[in-house]
């Protein structure tokens, strides 16, 4: 989070320098500070599939890295145009456990084929200090909740697949911050797409069903975007609940007068 850069609500190109490194320019978004939509979106098997072995797929975001094997989720782009298009300044996020080194093939993927623009949360490649491979489930746990604290005013539609971990760790979320959830979107996969993500022609959710019935946000499934199209517009133009007393007496201590905008950084394509 960025505070006192005096930049106004939208996309800015700001320029990046360090000793002994090339100064590079890169863009960036500023969320207003009264904007209260946003979408947080999970990128492959919900925005792209890859008709590859999951296990398959780092090795070939690394070695080959071809935007062209990836093909569209039916409906998706179209489904995020649309809902940003009644809320003009909410972000998307596309939130993956992907490796940054996939960053440039990933904006270009999603700017051919019609995707809004959005900041990437994306991991560090290899090993760590507790074993071979970082955690992607602890990463986008992480991430969720950095946006929640960093964008306090934002009630995220949480948009993701059936295929490995999504609705667990969206249902986790939502338990803990349903204050700072619109609603959760999973698109459900084909039997020959589950294959794919974890050999068994189910999903994870069917044999280790995420409690949603629990939450206090709606969920809605469907198998491409087209679907989830219908059934999210209602979460989307809901309007913002009303805060509960616990809530009011915090904003009156932490609300200013000029409160300020967030930044965050958006995909860089070299």
């Amino acid at each position: 989070m960025v505070r006192g850069h005096g930049l106004t609500p939208g996309w800015h190109h700001v320029y990046l320098s360090s000793p002994r490194a090339e100064t590079i320019d890169v863009p960036v978004l500023v969320v207003g500070a009264t904007v209260t939509h946003g979408i947080i979106s999970d990128i492959d098997d919900t925005v792209l599939s890859t008709s590859l072995p999951r296990p398959m797929i780092a090795a070939w975001n690394t070695f080959l890295r071809s935007e062209g094997a990836r093909r569209p989720v039916p409906g998706m782009a179209t489904m995020y145009r649309e809902l940003l298009a009644s809320q003009p300044g909410a972000p998307v996020v596309y939130l993956s456990t992907g490796a940054w080194n996939t960053a440039p093939q990933l904006t270009r993927f999603l700017r051919r084929n019609g995707y809004p623009a959005g900041p990437m949360l994306l991991t560090d490649w290899g090993p760590t200090n507790t074993g071979w491979f970082r955690s992607g489930q602890e990463h986008k746990r992480a991430q969720l909740h950095r946006l929640a604290r960093e964008l306090p005013n934002v009630r995220w539609l949480l948009v993701g697949d059936d295929g490995q971990h999504d609705p667990r760790l969206y249902t986790d979320f939502a338990t803990r911050r349903p204050d700072r959830v619109r609603g959760i979107a999973i698109r459900e996969l084909t039997a020959g797409e589950q294959v794919l993500s974890h050999v068994i022609p189910v999903a994870t959710d069917d044999i280790a069903p995420a409690p949603t019935e629990q939450l206090e946000v709606p969920v809605v499934r469907g198998p491409d975007g087209y679907e989830l199209r219908r059934r999210v517009q209602a979460l989307w133009d809901e309007a913002p609940r009303a805060r509960t007393l616990r809530e009011y007496a915090s904003a009156v201590v932490t609300d200013v007068d000029d409160p300020p905008d967030y930044v965050l950084e958006g995909p860089d394509e070299r």
